[in-house]
């Protein structure tokens, strides 16, 4: 995949989860993107980071300690971001999730 797509549909990605997370209550979490770079604050003071990594071609997620790297597959004409066997939507959702005590539909 050249660049040029790799930033047009990572891009996409980031602004479409940080639109979503924009609609959750501040006071459960708080998301800035910046500069490929997608901030998830929490009250405590906790941080997730999700970020576009042009040189592997991934977005990289971390967080509670762990980190993924999601590759974009197509399927069905849109760009799905997965590792072998978790899903970047359905992963920050379940940790997003685990850290506010209920449900964060992605």
């Amino acid at each position: 995949m050249d660049d040029k797509l790799f930033d047009s549909i990572a891009d996409q990605e980031l602004t479409s989860l940080r639109d979503r997370l924009d609609e959750c209550d501040p006071d459960d979490l708080e998301c800035e993107l910046s500069m490929g770079v997608l901030t998830i604050s929490f009250p405590d003071g906790a941080r997730f980071v999700v970020n576009s990594h042009r040189a592997a071609g991934q977005i990289w997620m971390a967080a509670f300690k762990t980190a993924w790297h999601f590759t974009p597959k197509e399927e069905d004409g849109r760009w799905v971001w997965r590792t072998e066997k978790d899903e970047l939507r359905a992963t920050l959702s379940r940790v997003l999730s685990e850290k506010v005590g209920k449900k964060i539909p992605l």
